[in-house]
């Protein structure tokens, strides 16, 4: 049997029949009833004329449609698309005409956006339409329910650990680009991961999954995995579902469709979830907030269940790892350290462990380099540039051979990924995250990276959240410029903010302004939005970027 996530899920279903996969508020659906719900959308494809490698759009909230569409693509080996449901006209063309997607599976609240641009993508052999009670129906779309009832489960068929994966980026950093995997190795490399977790060996073959993780889910000790993120990002789908499936874990979706610290509280004391995906400090302070105001209220949450916390892709701070522990003291926090181009590291706290910030134990592969491609030593002060190895290292960025050459390198007959995280190694060598080269600020001649400052910016009283980005500055080059969120009736000032970074780092480090916002602006799964950041530093201070 090959390692490919649709025959190692319909092995697992086979095995795991009448054991819950996934939960969507009062929706649960069977491992037996997700299976045959994936197989009969994948028949769908195949009718309209897809077939294997056809890219297939997935426009959609977190749901078990999410899922599902997802799982059915892989099943006809197509190549299920992330697509960010923010995207307005211009975004959404872009991305599915690089992509070449010829289906897009979206909610109907987003089909108002669908229409305007369907017209512009004559690849789309296929819509369907997920009802969510939106208004912006799509007259051609199919209706999602109608498929899983006019369709029989398309049979199960052989295939191919050669088949490519893609994950698109974010685009923080440009436009969004397709990270693509092989489709064996990135099966192999999610169940060596997935299956510590439930105390197991990582299996040697595919074969081996299903039986294995019976014998443990015999013993009562499953995984419940709820991803707070959206699916649509990498942290979401690897970590909340895609991993846990590998070891037969049910999946929980949220329903509401931003953060909302309640309805996740509430969940897990409901669900009894036992492992969460979120995104580091921007998620916990709420969720912190929420358990202390229910238990002032006299109906505190029950988090007994949860085992794991699973973060990745932005800053969790030592001090709210403590303050989170001190109110769930049984859960492990997994502060993971990768991108859409591979997986670099971790950093594991627990109660009674002293939790760190942005120091990583480095996977065996993970390397750090200079400009001129010499290893960093272990204690030095040299600053390197991260390099991920092992299986996780994709073939490269779909259409874009150029962008390949640069990311993805040969040192010494190793291949890597370079992300372009920035870090030195520490003496007992593990990795210390500096923060991308990308967002280095260069101000009178010393390059400063933005994380550390937010940092020590959040670890001033009242400051919930923060950004630092550099503006053009006549004297410094760039001037180091904070933009914070405060927690209701905090009072700190643009001084005493900077003279608590100073208290804290080099001066030269510290803001040299600091520009007060509602809510620092975040992408939807908690990643920073450094290009809004600046904007709102640019417009406060009456300055044209």
């Amino acid at each position: 049997m090959e390692f490919h996530f649709a025959t190692v899920w319909e092995s697992l279903a086979d095995q795991l029949a009448d054991l819950t996969a996934v939960v969507h508020g009062t929706r649960r659906f069977t491992w037996k009833e997700y299976d045959e719900r994936a197989a009969r959308v994948a028949a769908a494809y195949t009718a309209a004329g897809l077939g294997p490698d056809s890219k297939i759009g997935l426009y959609l909230y977190n749901g078990n449609e999410y899922l599902e569409a997802h799982y059915a693509a892989f099943k006809m080996r197509g190549v299920p698309i992330n697509v960010n449901y923010r995207y307005l006209d211009e975004e959404l063309v872009y991305l599915l005409d690089n992509a070449d997607a010829e289906a897009l599976v979206f909610h109907s609240s987003l089909g108002d956006r669908v229409d305007r641009i369907r017209e512009r993508l004559p690849k789309l052999k296929l819509l369907i339409e997920v009802d969510d009670g939106g208004t912006g129906q799509v007259a051609v779309a199919r209706r999602y329910e109608e498929v899983v009832a006019s369709h029989e489960p398309m049979p199960r068929i052989t295939r191919d650990e050669a088949d490519v994966y893609m994950l698109y980026t974010g685009g923080t950093t440009g436009m969004p680009k397709g990270v693509m995997y092989s489709m064996g190795d990135i099966t192999r490399a999610f169940a060596q991961l997935g299956f510590p977790l439930i105390g197991l060996t990582p299996p040697e073959t595919a074969d081996q999954i299903a039986e294995l993780v019976k014998g443990v889910l015999d013993t009562g000790n499953r995984i419940i995995s709820m991803p707070c993120a959206p699916l649509m990002h990498g942290t979401g789908v690897w970590l909340g579902a895609m991993i846990p499936q590998l070891a037969g874990a049910a999946v929980v979706t949220l329903e509401s469709r931003s953060l909302d610290a309640d309805e996740i509280l509430g969940t897990v004391q409901r669900e009894g979830i036992t492992n969460m995906t979120i995104v580091g400090d921007a998620f916990s302070k709420p969720l912190i907030k929420a358990i202390d105001e229910a238990a002032a209220a006299g109906h505190p949450y029950d988090t007994s269940s949860l085992k794991m916390i699973i973060s990745s892709g932005v800053m969790w701070t030592a001090e709210v790892k403590e303050a989170l522990l001190d109110r769930i003291e049984q859960a492990i926090l997994l502060d993971a350290i990768g991108s859409s181009e591979g997986s670099m590291g971790s950093s594991v706290t627990m109660k009674g462990l002293p939790p760190s910030t942005a120091k990583f134990t480095r996977n065996p592969t993970t390397k750090v380099f200079t400009d001129d491609d010499r290893g960093v030593e272990a204690g030095s002060d040299e600053v390197g540039m991260v390099a991920a190895g092992g299986a996780m290292v994709p073939i490269g960025y779909f259409k874009d051979p150029e962008k390949s050459t640069r990311t993805f390198r040969t040192i010494d007959g190793v291949r890597y990924s370079f992300p372009g995280d920035m870090a030195q190694v520490a003496a007992d060598g593990s990795l210390v995250l500096l923060g991308r080269g990308s967002q280095v600020i260069n101000s009178g001649g010393e390059k400063i990276f933005p994380e550390e400052v937010e940092e020590a910016v959040k670890r001033v009283d009242g400051v919930v959240d923060c950004l630092v980005v550099g503006i053009e500055d006549d004297r410094f080059g760039q001037a180091v410029t904070a933009i914070a969120s405060l927690a209701d009736g905090a009072q700190p000032d643009e001084a005493s903010i900077i003279a608590g970074v100073k208290g804290d780092l080099a001066h030269y480090k510290a803001p040299k302004r600091v520009v007060f916002v509602s809510q620092v602006p975040r992408a939807p799964n908690g990643k920073a939005d450094y290009k809004a950041a600046k904007q709102l530093a640019y417009d406060a201070l009456g300055l044209g970027e």
